[in-house]
């Protein structure tokens, strides 16, 4: 009886048969293969759409709460950075109003014509410096919840709307190659091909509702938390005290 090698060679020393080899192309190959065809539907369903020859689906009350979402978030990044801008401007204020204070004091100390009125506007100036320091804790926190709302709360909400945008794309992509494969003749070949199409419309159907329901609960969750409107309020709050402490 002879003796008969594995299937398969060897080179240096390591094994390179077809079996060890070609399972894990073969997975790769199958996956760009997919990517490659799943790519190629996407770019066929935007430009579709884009040139206006092909059909989308439109859910009229979320798109128009995406509209709005957008919107809200271009005003409100416009509000922080105002916001941001009046905080480093109050601030130099504070400052120069504390070291024209030390100023008054120092004349004071040296000028014993003049002491109580450098006294007296130094006094002045260590009132103005308190309540602008009061002003710079409410806009600091102000900015501070306004950058998570517009950077983390909004951003999160976008991010899952861009991905509910893809996939409504991929989703309209293999409805119309469904539609395609139910219409003309019927014959076991086209029968194959439909089901196959329906297989995979179903996927990217259920992927499409998943993330349709997902983004619904975000944009209610932004609407009954109420964020705008306590943000609003917590400044004008802020504001009104202020001023109260001003006349005081």
């Amino acid at each position: 009886m002879s003796w008969q090698s594995p299937q398969g060679t060897y080179q240096n020393g390591y094994r390179t048969s077809q079996d060890t080899v070609r399972p894990g192309s073969a997975q790769k190959m199958d996956h760009l293969k997919k990517w490659s065809i799943s790519t190629y539907k996407y770019t066929r369903q935007y430009l579709s759409e884009r040139f206006g020859k092909g059909t989308r689906t439109v859910d009229t009350e979320l798109e128009g709460q995406i509209i709005l979402l957008k919107e809200a978030q271009v005003k409100y990044m416009n509000v922080l950075k105002l916001a941001k801008q009046m905080t480093h401007h109050f601030h130099g204020m504070v400052q120069s109003q504390r070291g024209l204070g030390e100023a008054f004091t120092d004349l004071g100390m040296k000028s014993r014509e003049l002491q109580n009125e450098f006294n007296h506007n130094a006094e002045s100036q260590r009132s103005l410096v308190h309540n602008g320091e009061v002003l710079l804790e409410a806009l600091n926190f102000f900015t501070s919840n306004l950058t998570t709302l517009v950077h983390k709360t909004m951003e999160d909400s976008i991010m899952t709307v861009k991905a509910y945008e893809s996939a409504r794309i991929e989703f309209d992509a293999y409805r119309t190659d469904l539609e395609s494969t139910q219409t003309g003749p019927r014959t076991p070949a086209t029968a194959a091909k439909a089901e196959v199409a329906k297989q995979q419309f179903d996927a990217q159907k259920e992927k499409f509702d998943r993330l349709r329901g997902d983004l619904a609960i975000k944009l209610r969750l932004l609407e009954e938390n109420k964020v705008y409107s306590l943000l609003t309020k917590m400044y004008g709050a802020e504001l009104f005290k202020k001023r109260l402490s001003d006349k005081d």
